[in-house]
């Protein structure tokens, strides 16, 4: 499925960001995930892995297999940065509020122009600094919310899964030809073997409850279909505008959490509230002020 028209792809990406933002939830209706990281790590990888391959299989044949042979050192460096990602954020989720975990990982692109100023000799025009300079400024106001060593944790950790993102969007732009889908299922097939292999060594459990198992694999369900959407939706899109499109995932992850109706009621604090706008602001003005960048990012 091939879209072009832009007025079609943004709701398809505006969606995609929209089944993103319900990980948060089905994470904080788990019984007590912070005492099962690498069970819900496990179940979520491995769905990750068997959904995307079963996708590819239905677009490629039998064909998809060798995308595995051509994935190279870019597709295995961006599948450990995805994969640290996503063992980064249970630890940030389960020890700080959804909405300080998603406000981290906003920040992502910018990190990105980051490690791209680093590492690939990109260059970062004066606009970009400034959006950098903001995010900072509010991450720190964020990180002055509350002095508790458990919230630190998640804010530190929240910012680590931004940074393994952003290297696993550094891979892309460094080899264009890496499978991009290959790598994500990489990413979560590598996050199944780790759990798994911490879990025999210190003789756990492989599964949670039934409760739990259940909702650790609609997480990772819901991931894949929106990957799935951005990938469709992203192709012609530039980098610019979805940046601003990604942030339907940390708004609607935010408001559903709040939201009385499904029982949460966690209500971001002052600081938060305040370090996030600024947040928001910087990639507002960093999306604005490249809207001539016609760079694409899409996932094929």
């Amino acid at each position: 499925m091939d879209i072009k028209d832009e007025k079609i792809a943004i709701p398809i990406v505006l969606i995609a960001g929209l089944f993103w933002s319900f990980g948060p939830l089905v994470i904080r209706y788990a019984d007590q995930p912070a005492l099962v990281p690498w069970q819900y790590l496990f179940a979520r990888g491995l769905i990750i892995f068997i959904i995307l391959n079963f996708y590819l299989y239905l677009n490629e044949g039998t064909r998809f297999v060798k995308n595995y042979l051509r994935i190279g050192l870019s597709g295995i460096v961006g599948s450990v940065g995805l994969a640290s990602a996503m063992m980064s954020f249970i630890w940030s989720i389960t020890h700080t509020s959804v909405a300080i975990t998603l406000l981290c990982l906003a920040a992502m692109p910018l990190i990105t122009a980051l490690l791209g100023f680093i590492f690939l000799k990109e260059k970062i025009s004066i606009h970009t600094w400034i959006s950098i300079v903001i995010a900072a400024i509010g991450i720190y106001i964020m990180a002055m919310n509350d002095q508790k060593i458990g919230n630190i944790t998640g804010l530190v950790f929240g910012l680590a899964s931004a940074f393994g993102f952003a290297i696993y969007s550094i891979s892309l732009r460094w080899r264009k030809e890496t499978p991009q889908f290959t790598t994500v299922s990489l990413a979560g097939l590598i996050c199944a073997l780790f759990s798994f292999y911490t879990m025999i060594q210190s003789n756990s459990s492989l599964f949670s409850s039934s409760k739990n198992e259940m909702l650790f694999s609609l997480h990772g369900t819901l991931v894949c279909i929106g990957l799935i959407l951005y990938s469709i939706g992203s192709k012609h899109l530039p980098a610019a505008e979805l940046t601003l499109l990604s942030l339907t995932e940390v708004i609607g992850g935010i408001f559903w959490v709040w939201l009385p109706l499904f029982g949460i009621n966690e209500v971001p604090s002052t600081n938060t509230i305040i370090g996030g706008f600024l947040i928001f602001i910087s990639l507002i003005y960093y999306s604005l002020l490249t809207k001539n960048n016609r760079r694409f990012i899409g996932l094929n």
